[in-house]
């Protein structure tokens, strides 16, 4: 196994009981797994269940801790006052909100620290969301062992864990532009548009929802997979039965944080 992570797995010791904000993605998957390899038993996993995280999400986190016998709890969420309208800032009042939860259940049950997935390339996207895990102390082992996001992939493909080569994920209000008012309907179709899209092969995958229309971006290397008029037919039936009105292909592929732009 590489030095790095030697060196995180030596760095989780010495936190000796800790509870993991565990999302199923790429980062999170990665730190339990070096937490659970650093603390075994002392080393256990909560995720958030709300209307704004894939059901695939939650549903693959599921499995994973079962697989690796690590303790897993859920906290559910609904969508907070402060976030209805989502406000520009509304990563960090979300995350703030969220993990103060967290954090008061790693309280009650005796964990030293709550530890998230943030890794080194985090901090230099716009990520408002670090300063409320910042404000509450929450602990970043990836970061603090100076982590990328390629040598999370790396070291996960080295330890053979599945979610090496998973695209990165964002919670479904990243598809939604600020100051809009937020609608459970509207997240519940973009969830079925994008594991439609899934389903069908295309893995990255984005359904940005503007009002009545639905903007598709997928990953720029695969475009070419959309264009075949039969696909495109269906994929504009399906998702207008979910409640669009307009379906459209962005030319320019699949960006992360697009919106925030």
């Amino acid at each position: 196994m590489s030095e790095k992570y030697i060196e995180l797995v030596s760095y989780l010791k010495g936190l000796k009981r800790v509870l993991v904000a565990f999302s199923g993605g790429v980062d999170s998957t990665f730190l339990l797994k070096a937490a659970k390899d650093a603390l075994g038993d002392n080393a256990a996993a909560v995720t958030v269940n709300s209307p704004y995280i894939p059901s695939w999400e939650i549903e693959e986190a599921k499995e994973f801790t079962k697989k690796m016998g690590i303790k897993h709890d859920f906290i559910k969420v609904g969508i907070i006052d402060e976030i209805k309208n989502n406000p520009s800032d509304r990563c960090y009042l979300c995350k703030k909100a969220v993990f103060s939860m967290i954090k008061e259940k790693a309280i009650n049950e005796g964990f030293d620290y709550v530890i998230d997935g943030t890794n080194l390339d985090d901090i230099k996207d716009y990520r408002p969301g670090i300063k409320a895990l910042n404000e509450l102390e929450i602990v970043s082992p990836l970061l603090e062992c100076k982590i990328t996001k390629s040598e999370v992939r790396e070291m996960s493909k080295d330890l053979s864990l599945l979610t090496w080569n998973k695209p990165a994920g964002a919670c479904l209000l990243t598809r939604i532009p600020f100051d809009t008012r937020l609608e459970i309907d509207d997240i519940n179709r973009i969830e079925k548009a994008e594991k439609y899209l899934r389903d069908k092969g295309i893995a990255a995958v984005r359904v940005r929802s503007h009002g009545d229309l639905a903007r598709i971006e997928i990953d720029p290397t695969i475009r070419d997979q959309l264009f075949n008029t039969d696909f495109l037919d269906e994929i504009s039936i399906t998702l207008k039965e979910y409640g669009f009105k307009y379906v459209t292909i962005d030319a320019a592929g699949y960006k992360m944080g697009s919106l925030n732009s």
